[in-house]
């Protein structure tokens, strides 16, 4: 079977948002959580059955991501920091997988480095039934696993090679042969975590229940005494299960929501007649000084800068 030429691109964005949907066949939603200018930059390799790439972002983020159809997912860390995935802290020496269609969430530090290879669980299935290998859907149900380091060590090795421009040229059924072998391996590897405590599902449902409550209330300000009343927990208990999903406790995470979603519609307003006060006093922000502080202090720029943007664009 022919397989088409491989096919190297390359963005960079200055948005957290817009920068979300620069990877190709991905739907993404991007909140920024630390204080700063963004950028981003993706390399990415385009195959027949696979996609490989490297992902910058220079500012923490909180990260609303679902992979294309028929696709498993595999990513690591370029570095040594780690990242969280479904609330779950993922090291350097961990993969994080997870298959295509199925909503899940990254929580990436400031300055972070990711590989992703997404391969097409029909192509996985297939080569792993004719090199006679063990490999069935379950291999890529638990979103954060472990892996000998033979295998991981040999996908790490080879991804930087695959994204250099000068091996643009090279087979791309070979680069992809080894793709889907090399992707095998590190699944059959990992071992499903069966450590995590009840504690755990139980903050992970707080968290849950907020951020599903957020998106159905997107535009109305919600305290958090309400969210204590919602989730029928401690406001410690809240903050608690915040800080260790997420990392980011539970007013932090209110107003960077808020923010965020104010930064969007400041970047799609093409007509005049809107003011910026008014779009901020919709999510909640009637204080404009400390709106505009804030604002800045998250993003680098001034919510006029954001609006003036939006409007030539």
């Amino acid at each position: 079977m022919s397989i088409s030429a491989p096919e190297l691109s390359s963005s960079e964005a200055t948005d957290a948002d817009c920068h979300a949907h620069n990877l190709r066949k991905w739907q993404q939603r991007y909140d920024q959580l630390s204080n700063g200018q963004f950028f981003g930059r993706i390399d990415e390799l385009a195959l027949e059955n696979a996609q490989v790439f490297v992902e910058h972002t220079s500012q923490a983020l909180h990260q609303h991501c679902v992979v294309w159809p028929d696709a498993v997912w595999l990513g690591f860390a370029a570095g040594a920091q780690a990242c969280r995935i479904d609330g779950l802290e993922v090291t350097p020496d961990q993969v994080m997988v997870r298959p295509g269609s199925y909503d899940f969430e990254l929580i990436t530090p400031a300055g972070f480095d990711i590989y992703g290879v997404v391969v097409s669980q029909t192509a996985l299935l297939r080569v792993a039934e004719i090199q006679g290998l063990t490999l069935d859907e379950r291999a890529w149900l638990q979103p954060r696993k472990s892996s000998r380091p033979e295998p991981l060590a040999a996908l790490r090795g080879m991804l930087p090679h695959f994204l250099a421009p000068t091996q643009v040229g090279a087979s791309a059924h070979l680069q992809q042969e080894l793709l889907l072998t090399t992707a095998i391996e590190v699944l059959q590897q990992q071992a499903a975590d069966t450590g995590v405590k009840s504690s755990f599902a139980r903050r992970k449902a707080v968290v849950d229940r907020v951020q599903a409550y957020l998106e159905a209330n997107s535009q109305t300000p919600v305290t958090i005494t309400e969210l204590c009343e919602l989730t029928h927990v401690s406001r410690r208990t809240l903050q608690y299960s915040f800080e260790s999903i997420l990392g980011i406790n539970p007013a932090r995470y209110l107003r960077t929501v808020r923010l965020n979603n104010v930064r969007r519609v400041l970047s799609r307003q093409t007509t005049d007649d809107t003011t910026i006060s008014a779009i901020a006093a919709e999510w909640g922000f009637w204080h404009l000084g400390q709106f505009a502080h804030d604002y800045k202090q998250l993003f680098g720029e001034n919510p006029s800068m954001t609006l003036a943007r939006g409007r030539e664009g």
